[in-house]
């Protein structure tokens, strides 16, 4: 099955119909892009003295969704500087569209400009003076899937060494299955985005943020349900009632649903990532497909450690550090999907000074995306310590 699940990740990767024709940009060079995005800007600050704010406010959206994010500057920024400057330059689009939406002075909304446009020009120079090299296309092509594949892949090897743990092997299939349901509904999303449906960017955003948050809700109370069965009382309570997980109707369709999230939550955006690296690359297309295969092996590598490894492990520390990694991905899930919502302009955008971004854990420096954050740590240490606690007081009582 697992065989199955990158196969079909590699098959639908890159066999969308028309992905690196339809992909080719129009501009030969990224200062092209952003000189265009520019222009953009400009006429967005014209607009807003004007008093149209809201046409204001699009402009600045068309210079992101259409430009930055379709035309893949984005990409090209995560993969050959850094995350946390896409983070920060994203960020700025939003310093730009609140400016504007509390009615800042000319002089501001035009400051927040000149900063964007310098950090677009920026990046621009630093793109156009990287020649396309053999290990610049293998290290792009790389981190595009561990990025985006690693916290999925943490999780799904999880889901499936609780089950082999509990004794239900036969209900891996249902998990794997669910994992390649998720690849093929990116794909198809992929497809959607691009072809079929006027898709806008915003919209995107909003459904990448509220799948986020849906795997959130799931993971938590996966996380709730695993901490619980612990303790060896709970456990063998658990066995000799017969209350098989294949049985528990409830506990089934969440591990399923945590496995598909997981995966689905970022997958278009990743093969919409592909697409433009292929449209990108003139030569050492080889080194491209090293790269994916690569990265494929090392979320195979991945897997197997959880998978394989967990196996020797002593129950209790088992089910108590797989529920600290789903705790710790709904965390980090609850700040990416803030995040998306902030760049669909659902969720407002209030920056802190002195919080890093750190994309892996998907913290970010705004309160919105914090705050959710915390609220969800509270409750996971609550939930730890109350079901770690009840399990200790079980084995108590019952060893007297």
């Amino acid at each position: 099955m697992k065989k199955l699940v990158f196969s079909a990740m590699c098959l639908l990767f890159f066999s969308l119909p028309g992905a690196r024709a339809e992909s080719a940009p129009a501009y030969k060079t990224w200062n092209e892009i952003t000189a265009e995005m520019t222009r953009i800007l400009d006429s967005s600050y014209e607009l807003y003295l004007l008093g149209d704010v809201e046409s204001g406010k699009q402009a600045v959206n068309r210079a992101y969704f259409e430009f930055y994010e379709k035309l893949g500057v984005e990409r090209a920024v995560l993969s050959y500087i850094s995350g946390k400057r896409a983070a920060t330059v994203e960020y700025q689009f939003a310093e730009v569209k609140r400016l504007m939406t509390e009615s800042a002075s000319g002089q501001e909304v035009r400051a927040s400009l000149n900063t964007l446009a310098r950090m677009l020009k920026e990046d621009a120079d630093q793109l156009d003076g990287k020649k396309e090299t053999p290990w610049g296309v293998f290290v792009a092509s790389l981190l595009i899937l561990l990025r985006e594949g690693i916290e999925a892949i943490l999780v799904v090897a999880a889901i499936a060494a609780y089950l082999i743990r509990s004794g239900n092997k036969r209900l891996t299939g249902l998990v794997y299955g669910s994992a390649v349901a998720a690849i093929v509904m990116s794909a198809l999303l992929a497809v959607a985005l691009q072809k079929l449906f006027s898709i806008s960017g915003a919209s995107q955003e909003m459904l990448e943020g509220f799948t986020m948050l849906l795997a959130v809700a799931v993971l938590f109370f996966v996380s709730n349900w695993m901490v619980s069965k612990a303790e060896s009382i709970a456990w063998k309570k658990y066995i000799e009632d017969k209350i098989a997980l294949a049985a528990t109707t409830g506990s089934t369709v969440a591990l399923a649903a945590a496995s598909f999230l997981a995966v689905f939550r970022e997958g278009a955006e990743t093969i919409l990532f592909y697409q433009a690296l292929l449209a990108d690359t003139r030569e050492h297309m080889d080194m491209l497909w090293l790269g994916f295969a690569a990265a494929c092996l090392c979320l195979v590598v991945v897997f197997a450690a959880v998978r394989f490894g967990s196996l020797h492990i002593p129950l209790r520390p088992f089910f108590i550090g797989t529920s600290i990694l789903m705790y710790v991905m709904a965390v980090s899930f609850a700040g990416g999907g803030f995040k998306e919502l902030q760049e669909a302009d659902v969720v407002s955008v209030t920056p802190v000074s002195g919080i890093i971004t750190v994309d892996i854990l998907g913290i970010y420096p705004t309160v919105e995306t914090l705050l959710p954050q915390a609220v969800m740590l509270v409750l996971a240490i609550v939930s730890f310590l109350f079901y770690t606690r009840r399990g200790a007081a079980s084995e108590k009582a019952a060893s007297e």
